[in-house]
């Protein structure tokens, strides 16, 4: 019994060595102990957590209505392909957002298998294709009128932050799906997760620099809103929606030290 307990404390003190895709119903050590109720989920969250979620879902949410209602709002007939690139690329910040901020507090079993599965939902179901496509939109609408791609910090960083989300998206579906066969199962991938989420720290500031150029300084935009919208929209809620994810950043989660 003493060595059942001494297996138990080692399990309880670090929660996050866990395999990423392990079964929330699989019998652990802990679901034996005496009093164990599965039902009742321990609170994962830190003072500060819920302001700073409150925080970001308000930034981006301003991001989001202003840039839909600004391109809904000028004639969107008349913009051709164009129209979806503001519309679909707001769109994936936004479901970006809360793909971090569902997976952000995890740290036991059932919480992070369903913050994982919100997560790919929200990164790969929708994010991901909403943001290609309003890449492609601009990209195929700058080929029909033979204009030259990339000439602007906007469009390099851009495409520089989609050539690196598909690296992220192989990244993180190959440490998690078919049992992370691609790296070699579990243990491995585990390895490989915690350069995905830095990965993913490091892309999501650059989306957010793309947005703040293309929305603050490009010329569509600066001829069709005042410059107080553009400084709340795609400078001061760009930074205040980087700070709350950052906030809710869990260290401890990668390991790296």
């Amino acid at each position: 019994m003493p060595a059942l307990a001494s297996s138990t404390n080692r399990e309880r003190s670090d929660p996050e060595a866990e395999p990423l895709t392990l079964d929330p119903d699989t019998p652990t050590v802990e679901s034996i102990d005496m009093g164990f109720d599965e039902q009742f989920v321990k609170p994962e969250g830190r003072p500060g957590d819920v302001a700073a979620q409150w925080a970001a879902y308000i930034s981006v949410g301003l991001f989001l209505i202003t840039t839909w209602v600004m391109t809904l709002s000028n004639n969107p007939t008349s913009l051709g392909l164009f129209f979806f690139h503001p519309i679909l690329q707001s769109l994936s910040i936004a479901v970006f957002t809360y793909g971090i901020l569902t997976l952000q507090p995890t740290s036991q079993a059932k919480t992070k298998a369903a913050g994982l599965t919100r997560h790919q939902l929200a990164m790969v179901a929708l994010g991901g294709p909403a943001i290609l496509l309003g890449t492609l939109a601009i990209v195929w609408r700058k080929s029909l009128h033979e204009h030259p791609h990339f000439t602007t910090w906007h469009g390099t960083i851009g495409i520089i932050s989609i050539a690196w989300m598909v690296v992220q998206v192989v990244l993180g579906g190959g440490s998690v799906w078919f049992n992370a066969r691609l790296f070699g199962g579990n243990p491995r991938a585990k390895l490989i997760w915690k350069y995905h989420r830095l990965s993913g720290y490091l892309l999501f500031p650059l989306f957010l620099l793309a947005a703040h150029l293309g929305g603050a300084w490009s010329s569509w935009s600066t001829g069709h809103s005042a410059f107080v919208v553009r400084l709340l929209a795609y400078t001061i809620s760009p930074i205040v929606l980087l700070a709350a994810v950052l906030v809710r950043v869990r260290t401890s989660k990668m390991h790296f030290f």
